[in-house]
């Protein structure tokens, strides 16, 4: 059994690690601070300048300081701790282009509040230590855009170096080939600090007109 596998068995779970971890005083990690999340925001509003994106929809708020550094007319941020919804709420209130829904991967439907031209995961996915949980997650995820995800995660599979319970490597990638033939990767954004993180952007873009349909395969 490697490090990892040693360190999973006596995991709590993510849900309840977030909860913990925000309720002790903890914040959303290093990535949502500093010149990571200053990166983060260049490539973020970039994007939805140069493509008109009033709305957006964030699968994972956390505690609300990578957003501080967006520029977004319309956001609907989603995090599965609920004191990261209720810090939202907090931090910006009054702020009526902003609202924060707690999100609950097995409850979860695609209603048409819950739709946006563009649909961001940053420094999610290996978080998601549990393997049902990350395919609703994708599921979701892409279900609640008309036209763009975005994407800021490590794609691949090596977990050897992983010594945090909290972390999961997982190549993302492939699994939307299979599942999402329907979205398409248009852009692969390299990290500017590949010595401080491992993720990089990666956009996709639905093909067609047509409201996104999950097949039951993307479950499996």
């Amino acid at each position: 059994m490697n490090n990892y596998n040693k360190l999973y068995k006596n995991f709590m779970g993510s849900k309840k690690y977030w909860e913990r971890r925000y309720n002790t005083g903890g914040n959303s990690g290093s990535g949502s601070y500093g010149k990571l999340a200053e990166f983060k925001a260049e490539v973020i509003n970039e994007f939805i300048k140069e493509n008109g994106i009033i709305k957006v929809i964030e699968f994972g708020c956390g505690d609300g300081n990578q957003l501080s550094l967006f520029k977004i007319d319309d956001y609907i941020g989603l995090d599965i701790a609920e004191n990261a919804v209720i810090m939202c709420r907090k931090r910006f209130k009054g702020d009526k282009t902003k609202n924060f829904f707690l999100y609950d991967p097995n409850s979860f439907e695609g209603r048409d509040d819950f739709e946006a031209k563009l649909s961001l995961s940053l420094d999610v996915i290996y978080h998601l230590i549990e393997d049902d949980i990350f395919k609703l997650y994708m599921k979701h995820l892409f279900l609640a855009s008309n036209k763009f995800v975005i994407i800021y995660a490590s794609d691949d599979n090596d977990n050897s170096m992983f010594l945090s319970l909290h972390c999961k490597n997982r190549q993302f990638s492939e699994w939307i080939k299979i599942n999402l033939p329907e979205w398409k990767l248009i852009k692969e954004i390299k990290n500017s600090y590949p010595n401080e993180s491992n993720s990089n952007f990666y956009i996709y873009k639905k093909n067609g007109r047509e409201r996104l349909k999950c097949r039951q395969v993307g479950l499996i």
